[in-house]
């Protein structure tokens, strides 16, 4: 489902247990759901795996449409009300 979200992962050679990790999940299965489709990405992870493989938080808005804006429109609300 998101084919460049794993093309930028295989590009550097990072395995899906590494961004895992990364993320806190204690397993593979925790990211690879994200790479999958079947969890959505947030955006405080959208911003740890852009950082993990090296490219701007930008390069990954094709892995889910209208996330991006969406998300940030959202916290920036939250941000105004605290």
């Amino acid at each position: 489902m998101r084919k460049k979200l794993r093309q930028l992962r295989l590009e550097r050679g990072i395995s899906q247990t590494y961004l895992a990790k990364k993320l806190g999940y204690s397993h593979p299965s925790g990211y690879a759901n994200i790479e999958y489709g079947s969890n959505k990405l947030t955006l405080e992870n959208a911003f740890i795996i852009a950082d993990a493989l090296g490219v701007d938080v930008s390069d990954l808005r094709e892995t889910e449409p209208n996330f991006f804006e969406e998300n940030l429109h959202k916290e920036c609300n939250e941000q105004k009300s605290a």
